[in-house]
């Protein structure tokens, strides 16, 4: 069956980095753009970003972007999030999301979902 797994979310303070892992298996990983989200209670789900399939193309949301790199690796089935200079604002479940077909910013294209990590960022 299809499965991502998330993991690599804990306690860091403000100003340092984690790196989430994402492991997929059951479908064609090297098909699928993968992206990054995160929940909050008081935002709700925001995309992070995306990773095409090929790995050629990258794109972050304004609120990451410069922060995180998102990266993959498709002999392995899996995608990366290194994230620097974190912010109390960062703190989030961050989840990875597997979008067949396109690399769009619609949650509701994706197919299928992991079921995500926390991230706390505080002193």
């Amino acid at each position: 069956q299809v499965q991502l797994v998330e993991s690599g979310g804990g306690l860091v303070q403000p100003g340092g980095s984690l790196r989430l892992s994402c492991a997929a298996s059951g479908f064609t990983f090297s098909s699928s753009a993968m992206h990054w989200l995160r929940r909050t209670p008081g935002k709700g789900l925001e995309w992070v970003s995306v990773i095409t399939a090929d790995g050629l193309s990258t794109r972050y949301s304004n609120s990451v972007s410069g922060r995180f790199t998102i990266s993959r690796d498709n002999d392995k089935n899996m995608v990366f999030l290194k994230m620097n200079e974190l912010k109390p604002e960062d703190t989030a479940v961050y989840y990875c999301a597997a979008q067949d077909g396109g690399a769009t910013m619609n949650a509701a294209d994706y197919e299928y979902w992991g079921q995500g990590t926390q991230v706390t960022v505080s002193s």
